[in-house]
């Protein structure tokens, strides 16, 4: 056995070569920042060819609305005089191609045109009518994280390893059916059991009502949050079996550490990345829904702005609706990525970096 004393052999390998900031005793540049930065161009890119795209989209499909909109606004007795004024004040007897340089200039400075119908300013009706589409989808979409997530978690951990066979076959039957009913009929069903049926009119109203308030959104975030519930809970539930069988669970358990340190602080960020791409889609879906739900609620919001000024024939109305819908729900997909990056760097396209 050697001495303590006695002196190492010299180390033969050769050093790493040094190169770039290393070489000149300087820090590498923080691999992280940059992949935001990659991400963040990316993204600011994507919204630039999303925003272009709902320019031409809202444009183009209100030509596809048959029938004349000065038609309409100029009312059942007027004769073909009064029509031809009325769509030279609408700058309808322009070209097309001059409507759409129009329409794209005044969206590029600021002003969505005005109402046909109203003749008012389209961003003032949007402004008023936003507030309540705007409730209902963010509710609802705080609501569907808020209980999927935990519900799909227990689920997971009660029937890990075959455990409770009934829970996780109740458990598939009952979300697979709600999931498979629509927002619309699933909002009808909502109003004749609870306002109707029971009778809880005043603290669940059948439609909006301004004295009932809050109350008024119940129902609507109800409709539109069941069926996304089911979906990403049973997501969830999935990926929660997967975690539970990695080895460092097994491990976890094996030192007898508290349950819910292990499942909130291990299982919880290695089943959200899948989790949260998944619900990215149905987030921006719940956007669409809360336009159909509203009409079933009578919510004076997007929704039924938009299917009143289809009715209608009001370009502009129509026109600014799809642009403000459309960038909310790139907005939704956004931050749901910016969350994706948060909890693994991978995900911004850049390679993984670890404390």
């Amino acid at each position: 056995m050697a001495s303590l004393d006695s002196p190492r052999a010299p180390d033969t390998r050769s050093p790493e070569p040094l190169t770039g900031s290393r070489a000149a005793g300087r820090p590498s540049p923080p691999r992280l920042s940059s992949a935001w930065l990659r991400f963040a161009g990316r993204r600011l890119a994507g919204l630039v060819a999303i925003f272009l795209a709902l320019l031409v989209v809202s444009f183009l499909i209100v030509q596809l609305i048959p029938g004349d909109p000065a038609v309409g606004v100029a009312g059942a007795n007027a004769d073909l005089a009064d029509v031809q004024r009325v769509r030279s004040e609408l700058g309808l007897d322009q070209p097309i191609w001059q409507r759409f340089l129009d329409h794209v200039g005044g969206v590029l400075s600021g002003d969505l045109g005005t109402s046909f119908m109203y003749r008012q300013q389209v961003e003032t009706i949007v402004v008023n009518r936003l507030p309540f589409t705007a409730t209902i989808a963010v509710a609802g979409i705080l609501v569907v994280l808020l209980i999927s997530v935990p519900l799909g978690m227990a689920v997971g951990v009660l029937t890990r390893g075959g455990r409770r066979k009934w829970m996780d076959v109740a458990f598939g039957m009952v979300t697979g059916f709600l999931d498979s009913i629509p927002g619309y009929i699933m909002a009808s069903f909502l109003v004749v059991m609870f306002a109707l049926g029971i009778g809880l009119v005043p603290l669940l109203p059948p439609a909006y009502t301004p004295r009932f308030g809050a109350a008024s959104f119940v129902l609507p975030v109800a409709a539109i949050a069941i069926g996304p519930v089911c979906t990403i809970s049973r997501v969830v539930r999935r990926e929660m079996a997967v975690v539970l069988d990695a080895d460092y669970m097994r491990t976890a358990r094996g030192w007898r550490l508290p349950a819910l340190r292990r499942h909130v602080r291990w299982a919880l960020p290695n089943l959200l990345t899948s989790t949260l791409t998944l619900s990215g889609l149905i987030l921006t879906g719940m956007i669409g829904g809360a336009i159909i739900i509203e009409s079933v609620f009578a919510l004076p919001g997007l929704g039924s702005g938009i299917i009143k000024a289809i009715l209608d024939r009001d370009y502009p109305v129509i026109q600014g609706m799809v642009l403000v819908i459309g960038m909310i729900a790139a907005l939704v997909n956004l931050l749901v990525d910016v969350l994706l990056g948060l909890i693994d760097p991978r995900t911004l396209g850049g390679s993984h970096v670890s404390a």
